[in-house]
């Protein structure tokens, strides 16, 4: 295992190689992205200032990047499908390509009137995701366009809603997390049909008679790393103190208060604390020859007939959930025993 001062070295050398190589992008949608499916219900508008993307029962539609983006700070700001939009999701993520991609996802999952969207955030680094945070919004986010961020970086990824952090899952490498940082990813949008899942675990089917299904895009800004482009587009003197300063951006205390209020206040479900996941975990560890472990659960829940001093404790810390970024506050307080 890579120790820890040897992480902290090629981080910082990551760092100076990314900072040479860093470029501030405000964009013309013409200019900067390709619209690649739908049939002409994805449209570039306003002299390349507007997108929007709709969705009718026979198609939905989608765009991507020109560029591919090795770290940065992007930003969109987005109007979502207003109305009764259950059954439908609006995606906005990064993602490079194969079965050991990475993704950085933003999701928003259409309700029916009157009910709020759920805002869904995942993390995927070599193939893996099942990292699910999912929100409610403090407004509404049909009536006006509002900016989505992601903060990409070699020590964290920060998900913000209008300058609010709302997620933060850090590199933990060095205790054996994987991370995104090797692969490019370009920006993908799309706007689909998911009835099968999106609204209350595919309850709610959607309503054609409401259809075509319309989401907006404007103001698209990025200060990246463009890997494999002309050092003309991508070289040191483009970048500047301020459109670089997103390299080591971390959460003020400022920042870390707004966020603690919309983890408390907004946030519905968390992979972290999740029963299934924990029994996902278990299943993993007993297939992977934890043995310990294995010979504990099958004892304490399948009458085993434990003595008190061989009895699982009443909390058990998973020890492969306890390596996430993001569970390590909730080992301090351990893992809810549960029956599997």
């Amino acid at each position: 295992m890579v120790s820890f001062s040897s992480t902290k070295l090629l981080l910082v050398i990551c760092v100076m190689v990314i900072s040479a190589f860093s470029v501030a992008i405000g964009g013309k949608f013409n200019e900067e992205f390709d619209i690649t499916w739908g049939d002409g219900r994805a449209k570039i508008l306003n002299n390349g200032d507007l997108l929007t993307l709709s969705l009718d029962k026979i198609s939905g539609s989608g765009f991507q990047s020109k560029n591919e983006y090795l770290f940065g700070k992007i930003d969109m700001q987005l109007k979502l499908v207003p109305g009764n939009s259950a059954g439908t999701v609006t995606a906005y993520y990064l993602s490079s390509q194969g079965p050991k991609h990475d993704e950085i996802d933003f999701e928003f999952l259409g309700n029916l009137s009157g009910d709020p969207y759920t805002l869904h955030t995942n993390v995927f680094s070599q193939g893996k995701g099942d990292r699910e945070q999912q929100f409610h919004l403090w407004f509404d986010p049909t009536a006006d366009f509002h900016t989505y961020s992601i903060l990409w970086n070699p020590q964290r990824i920060i998900f913000y809603v209008d300058g609010t952090p709302i997620r933060e899952y850090k590199n933990l490498e060095s205790i054996g997390v994987s991370y995104p940082k090797k692969q490019p990813m370009r920006i993908y949008s799309s706007l689909w049909n998911a009835d099968d899942w999106a609204t209350r675990g595919g309850l709610v089917k959607t309503d054609w008679s409401q259809a075509p299904f319309s989401a907006s895009y404007r103001n698209f800004n990025a200060n990246a790393c463009i890997p494999n482009s002309p050092s003309s587009s991508c070289s040191s003197n483009s970048a500047t103190s301020t459109s670089s300063s997103w390299l080591n951006e971390e959460l003020d205390n400022t920042s870390q208060e707004r966020f603690k209020w919309v983890q408390k206040n907004y946030m519905i479900y968390n992979y972290c604390t999740d029963s299934k996941s924990w029994r996902l975990w278990v299943k993993s560890e007993v297939q992977d020859g934890h043995f310990l472990y294995k010979l504990l659960l099958i004892l304490r829940y399948c009458g085993g007939g434990v003595s008190p001093e061989m009895e699982p404790p009443k909390k058990l810390t998973p020890p492969s959930l306890l390596k996430e970024s993001e569970c390590d506050q909730k080992s301090e307080e351990g893992w809810e025993v549960v029956t599997v």
